[in-house]
């Protein structure tokens, strides 16, 4: 994650121990910090928790390719509270309950109560249409730190993307019932075509719905969302998102308005709020530099900072990659799962840096970025260890100069863009 207000508005939030190794205090909703930790190598991983594959909605960009209907050997309540256990002994920091539509499950809450009495900060992302008045007091008594739940864009749009009309009055009641429990709940959004000419709009929803975090992700290729074409932004694209959502935060914050701003999936993020800083105030910018070099961007996120189990208990990279599985937490532990680098991909993955390939290995923002999302090179170009191809900085930005190129093509490491993106 890029928390924009950290990085680019000087602002802090309870995550801050994590992605930058400095504890802030506690939020204005009672949410104590994460700590901070010494290397962000040495992280455990934040736990996605696939929990269902059902879901009552059917989403064009579904990582899972879920749908609204029952799934045979999922976990079981007993086993989801020893994986509850298993992840409390391996000092996981969090738990995302996720699905399909995590509120399918009839033990959600007992799996809830189970993370927080066992110290681990259960969170969970939802559609936020079953949320009515009951499920947001049970959300609340079970400790849940935060509810992400996912819009993507506004009424019509929203529900086109969510397959079923509806959907997005249900979400905002989903929204009023969680803020009348005293619940903490934020939007969650991915950037497409189909919706980032809406990021001004969405932003004075935001604002007008009291909406105090929102998170927006970028595409990952996987699921029902692995049409890149149709879907994804172009690289002139993504930076006019990037701008507009850098203006509207940068407008909340001088407003002293808290609204807790971060985008996720893609580090170059940070490479370009460091870019402008640059510009605009050098002695911030090498600040800004110095905590997403402590981050180390992909180096440090799937496989080391982030994980996935899915409903069957299999463990993944990271929730875009369940079609590679380092195990089963039927079979061992998860820390033992996770911790064996004799799997090729995961002894790559805790080492990213020393493997990246192509523009990504000669990148003078190497080391705030490491290759970002791995899941994506690896949806493109077949290869785990190819360039991010949701890379926006350009060849000059980069320092990618003729020659280097020229370097790159001999040693066949030159990786072709598609057109689409490039447009």
């Amino acid at each position: 994650m890029i928390d924009i207000g950290k990085l680019y508005c000087k602002g802090s939030s309870t995550g801050d121990g994590l992605r930058y190794g400095r504890q802030s205090g506690h939020d204005s909703h009672g949410n104590s910090p994460h700590k901070a930790e010494k290397l962000a190598s040495e992280r455990r991983p934040i736990i996605v928790w696939s929990t269902t594959r059902t879901c009552n909605l059917k989403c064009v960009h579904c990582y899972t390719d879920s749908d609204n209907k029952k799934y045979d050997n999922e976990l079981t309540t007993d086993e989801g509270l020893q994986l509850i256990n298993d992840l409390a002994s391996f000092k996981v920091p969090s738990l995302l309950f996720s699905g399909g539509e995590p509120l399918m499950r009839k033990d959600l809450f007992t799996l809830l109560e189970k993370a927080a009495v066992k110290n681990i900060r259960p969170v969970i992302s939802t559609n936020g249409t079953l949320i009515d008045k009951d499920a947001s007091k049970s959300i609340k008594d079970s400790g849940v730190v935060y509810v992400g739940i996912s819009l993507d864009g506004m009424e019509e749009v929203n529900d086109h993307f969510r397959g079923v009309k509806g959907a997005f009055s249900k979400a905002m009641k989903g929204f009023e019932n969680c803020r009348a429990a005293g619940q903490r709940v934020g939007l969650r959004l991915t950037l497409t075509r189909r919706n980032y000419q809406d990021l001004d709009k969405i932003f004075d929803f935001i604002e007008k719905e009291q909406i105090n975090r929102a998170c927006f992700y970028h595409l990952v290729y996987s699921g029902r969302g692995s049409s890149i074409s149709r879907d994804d932004l172009s690289y002139k694209e993504s930076r006019h998102a990037m701008d507009i959502i850098l203006e509207r935060t940068k407008d909340y914050f001088d407003r002293n308005l808290d609204i807790n701003i971060l985008t996720v999936d893609n580090h170059a993020d940070g490479v370009y709020i460091y870019t402008k800083l640059l510009k605009e105030n050098p002695d911030e910018a090498k600040k800004v530099y110095e905590l997403l070099e402590w981050n180390g961007g992909g180096a440090n996120s799937t496989g080391v900072g982030i994980g996935n189990i899915d409903f069957f208990g299999n463990v993944h990279p990271d929730q875009f990659w369940q079609d590679y599985t380092f195990g089963n937490i039927r079979e061992r532990n998860f820390g033992d799962i996770w911790l064996d680098e004799s799997d090729s991909l995961m002894h790559g993955l805790k080492h990213k840096a020393d493997y990246i390939k192509g523009r990504c290995r000669v990148c003078r923002f190497k080391s705030i970025c490491n290759g970002a999302m791995r899941v994506r090179g690896f949806r493109m170009f077949n290869d785990p260890w190819a360039p991010d191809p949701q890379c926006y900085m350009t060849d000059k930005e980069i320092g990618l100069t003729d020659d280097v190129k020229q370097e790159l093509l001999r040693s066949g490491e030159y990786y072709e863009m598609p057109e689409e993106m490039r447009a």
